[in-house]
């Protein structure tokens, strides 16, 4: 049974974490113990009915002030797939944490108040979804209860939206547009007679209509070495294998491998997977690998296939979202994570600060907690990464404050 991985997004009180309580009510995915525990805490809030958001919204913070601060992973299943779906923040402040919730996203469902229609936040997480290339995007127009289910009014946030396509990654990518109201379940997960203007899908069947091919298996082959199996024993004395997870691509018994950064060659002996003997493997999973040659391998190295061997560039174009308190300036010195290999990494210079809400640049000397922006890096070492738009597994990577050990900054390979 496959995986669907959605984010879900949009401004504050636009229903995101009710339409996801809905998802998991309706699909029978709420036990009797924590349905009764949800129906006591909304008594004691003073509703007159069960206040499905606070399946998610878990910290003490959230549910007093009403509003989505962590990302939230929820889980459950229909008969025909599995869904994890990361219900990110609202709030502007919270964007580093809308990044993060999205990265290994595989759908961007978005959420517009059907009264507000599209306020800045929404230009934001367009532009985030954007960013990282999610493959899929739907855009829910909620609380059509509060409109009276008005079709034009559900036409006219359409006709707003289509005109962010226009030059964006989604311009020649089908989007989907469903109006819902998540408080009464309303086109979620079954049809309803109040929105009988509409005769497409329902939202949860149009998520189980979405098909998705697993696009790391086409990239380019790349295994980062996470740990050098030695085993000291009689047994396995001369064992030696890599273990790790592979990123992208797939990998052979016999066929010839290239280790990076010292450009050493040799076959692939054996793939181990627990106590299995592989004959490939493929992204996402986690495996030793060891060779016919004795040749230097350890932490942080790179294998690839000879066809698609990754230039090492000590100068990195980067768009990044910037995630700290101190703010960034060109000329400071971080530790650049790509992989398990960690380096030296200097600003070298700071290019400009998008403005997501008119998908502007501007030219600033600092970038701010939030921000998202471009920036050049110098690196110690050559960093050997792919541009993030041809294979996302090996185009991003993290800075990192060599004094505190924060993670101060996400980045995408240009």
């Amino acid at each position: 049974m496959d995986v669907l991985r959605i984010t879900t997004s949009g401004s504050v009180d636009d229903g995101k974490s009710t339409l996801i309580g809905r998802l998991l009510y309706d699909t029978k995915s709420i036990t009797q113990d924590k349905m009764e525990a949800l129906q006591a805490a909304s008594k004691r809030k003073g509703l007159d009915f069960t206040d499905l958001s606070l399946l998610t919204d878990g910290l003490i913070a959230e549910r007093e002030q009403g509003i989505t601060i962590d990302v939230a992973h929820i889980y459950f299943s229909t008969p025909n797939r599995k869904y994890i779906i990361a219900d990110t923040p609202g709030h502007f402040e919270y964007t580093r944490n809308m990044v993060t919730g999205a990265s290994t996203a595989q759908v961007s469902l978005i959420l517009i108040d059907a009264r507000k229609g599209i306020v800045e936040q929404t230009y934001r997480h367009f532009f985030i979804a954007c960013m990282l290339r999610i493959p899929h995007l739907v855009v829910c127009i909620n609380k059509m209860d509060l409109v009276e289910y008005d079709q034009a009014r559900f036409n006219q946030i359409v006709e707003d939206f289509q005109a962010l396509l226009k030059g964006s990654h989604y311009e020649d990518k089908e989007v989907k547009f469903i109006p819902i109201s998540s408080l009464y379940g309303e086109n979620v997960v079954t049809r309803t007679e109040k929105i009988s203007w509409y005769n497409e899908q329902p939202l949860l069947e149009y998520l189980e209509s979405i098909t998705f091919d697993l696009n790391d298996r086409q990239h380019p082959a790349r295994f980062p070495v996470q740990y050098v199996i030695r085993p000291k024993t009689d047994q396995h004395h001369d064992f030696r294998g890599f273990a790790g997870k592979i990123a992208s691509g797939s990998f052979h018994v016999g066929k010839e491998i290239v280790s990076l950064p010292n450009g050493q060659r040799s076959r692939i002996k054996s793939i181990e997977k627990f106590d299995q003997q592989l004959d490939a493997a493929h992204a996402g999973e986690s495996v030793v690998i060891t060779l016919e040659d004795e040749i230097d391998i350890s932490r942080g190295n790179l294998l690839v296939t000879p066809d698609s061997v990754p230039e090492g560039k000590k100068e990195l174009q980067a768009s990044i979202c910037w995630m700290d308190q101190q703010k960034l300036t060109a000329g400071k010195t971080y530790l650049l994570q790509h992989g398990a290999n960690r380096i030296k990494a200097k600003v070298q210079q700071l290019h400009h600060v998008v403005e997501v809400t008119s998908n502007r640049t501007e030219e600033k000397q600092e970038m701010g907690l939030n921000d998202i922006g471009r920036i050049t890096l110098k690196t110690a070492q050559p960093v050997f990464a792919d541009a993030y738009a041809e294979n996302p597994a090996n185009g991003t990577f993290i800075l990192v404050d060599e004094f505190s050990n924060a993670t101060v900054a996400v980045g995408f390979v240009e």
